[in-house]
């Protein structure tokens, strides 16, 4: 644990925004000193400074590479106390000056790479780059064109992202979810969407008749649910015989805090629970297992499951 002394050293590390801008850019990729100056647009002097800083802290590191000094930020290399200060802090940043410095080092690492194509000097770590129309968003919106998903069920709806997603390849779409303020929020996000429709209600109580839905989606519904294993009897119990089950969830995990500020009331799943609750709710096991890993702390392990109903 960090002492008094430690814990003040660190705050004041990462209270400067100079500071904060060098990290969040060295995260992404290793630059020198010459390239951070051209992103910031500050003097090298007080960028090298400010470098001095976070390599006496133990922050970043720096490496020889032909005639230059590469610097690079490797978080999991940080001291385990620092990391969910980090994590809190992140999880609430968005600024317009940091999309800036993202956008002019994608440039000058272009430049750097001109000896390659773009997706030869990004390889092996593309999913962290930006290029122009390449999002997570699109790519999903035009996987979605496959499916033909007949009657759905989003249940913790939330305020209808995904059931926006979904109604362009359902029949009908039906938005659960416990709170009548997120649901007005759904009506008006998908107010000119004809074939969805909205329920206020309780995962485990399900206010349908049995059989009613060709696909269930459980989008980190169950981080919401202090009885998992009913919510997803009610769940097999509204789909149709072939329908399927569709799931997301945390791993378990020991943070707490971060997950008590957006309401959690578990900390996470095993995945041999939630396999057994899927047997006993009488459906088919297709995939169950951990996709994901997030790359930033608390690093969060994500599983996703699907099964169907015989």
């Amino acid at each position: 644990m960090l002492n008094l002394a430690d814990s003040t050293q660190v705050l004041r590390l990462l209270a400067e925004t100079t500071r904060l801008r060098l990290l969040l850019l060295l995260i992404e990729e290793p630059l020198t000193v010459a390239e951070l100056t051209a992103v910031t647009r500050l003097t090298q002097s007080r960028v090298s400074s400010h470098l001095g800083r976070l390599r006496e802290a133990g922050l970043v590191e720096d490496r020889p590479q032909a005639r230059a000094n590469f610097y690079s930020v490797d978080i999991e290399h940080w001291p385990n106390d620092i990391r969910p200060m980090w994590g809190a802090l992140i999880d609430q940043l968005d600024d317009r000056q940091l999309q800036r410095d993202r956008e002019r080092a994608a440039e000058i690492v272009h430049r750097r790479n001109l000896r390659g194509s773009w997706a030869e000097s990004v390889a092996g770590r593309m999913e962290r780059q930006y290029s122009p129309g390449r999002t997570w968003e699109a790519m999903s919106r035009a996987l979605i064109e496959m499916l033909d998903l007949g009657d759905a069920l989003d249940i913790a709806s939330g305020d209808g992202v995904l059931a926006e997603l979904l109604s362009r390849r359902a029949r009908s779409v039906t938005c659960l979810d416990l709170s009548s303020a997120v649901i007005e929020a759904a009506r008006g996000r998908l107010a000119c969407q004809g074939n969805v429709d909205f329920e206020v209600g309780d995962m485990h109580q399900l206010p349908f008749a049995d059989a009613a839905f060709d696909q269930v989606f459980l989008l980190h519904a169950l981080s919401y649910s202090h009885a998992p294993a009913a919510a997803l009897a009610e769940a097999a119990r509204v789909l149709r015989p072939g329908g399927r089950l569709t799931l997301a969830t945390i791993a378990r995990h020991e943070n707490e805090a971060t997950v008590a500020a957006y309401d959690h009331v578990n900390l996470g799943f095993a995945v041999a629970d939630l396999e057994g609750w899927l047997h006993a709710a009488g459906l088919e096991i297709r995939d169950c297992a951990e996709r994901a890993h997030e790359p930033q702390p608390p690093y969060f392990r994500l599983i996703t499951a699907s099964a169907n109903k015989p």
